[in-house]
């Protein structure tokens, strides 16, 4: 269970939001909207506890964000705007390594087929240097298939991709929730996850 309460959020004497407040059981899925500058990605790193908050509280299993007692580091799948690849290492390469540190090591067969299905199969011999921006997303959202953390934020995943890859991203989302996971996302476009997904907008 993901619990938020009257979080508020203030950058340079700004106020992003406040207030906000909402609960994910497992299964569950979030859709976060809003427009440019409201906020959004500075709620998710708060709740990866990346940054602080202003005001409020996060609650990851009962256990208060930031205290002894919780898991939220170990239990938490992160995608932001950093895409954390090493650009010296090539695409297979970085998606083994990212498993190996979460303390999730994956197969070289498993990872290839990660990246395969992301349209990179290819590419996963290749420096990460040499890919494009789009291409590098792919292979930081393959972590998705191979890394297996009940909670995922993920900023704005579904940019630069096509329609197919959009809908096979959507159904690792799908498949999470069935699972048992929480997903919480930023999206500027409608996507349907089906299942118990709702949304919630900042600065409404």
């Amino acid at each position: 269970m993901l619990s938020v309460a009257e979080l508020s959020c203030v950058r340079a004497d700004h106020t992003l939001f406040s207030g906000v407040g909402f609960d994910l059981a497992p299964g569950e899925c979030l859709h976060l909207e809003g427009g440019n500058g409201v906020g959004k990605t500075s709620l998710l790193r708060i709740l990866a506890g990346f940054s602080p908050a202003a005001q409020g509280q996060v609650r990851w299993q009962g256990e208060l964000l930031g205290s002894s007692a919780c898991r939220l580091s170990q239990d938490l799948l992160y995608l932001g705007h950093q895409l954390a690849l090493k650009e010296e290492l090539n695409a297979l390469e970085n998606l083994q390594a990212g498993a190996a540190i979460a303390g999730m090591p994956v197969s070289r067969d498993a990872a290839l087929a990660a990246l395969q299905g992301l349209g990179l199969g290819s590419r996963a011999a290749l420096p990460v240097r040499v890919l494009s921006q789009g291409q590098k997303r792919r292979v930081a959202l393959a972590r998705l298939v191979v890394q297996t953390q009940p909670l995922w934020l993920l900023d704005e995943p579904f940019v630069a991709l096509d329609g197919p890859a959009q809908q096979w991203v959507a159904s690792l989302m799908a498949a999470h929730l069935a699972r048992g996971g929480i997903v919480l996302f930023t999206s500027h476009q409608p996507v349907d996850i089906g299942g118990r997904s709702r949304s919630y907008r900042l600065g409404a």
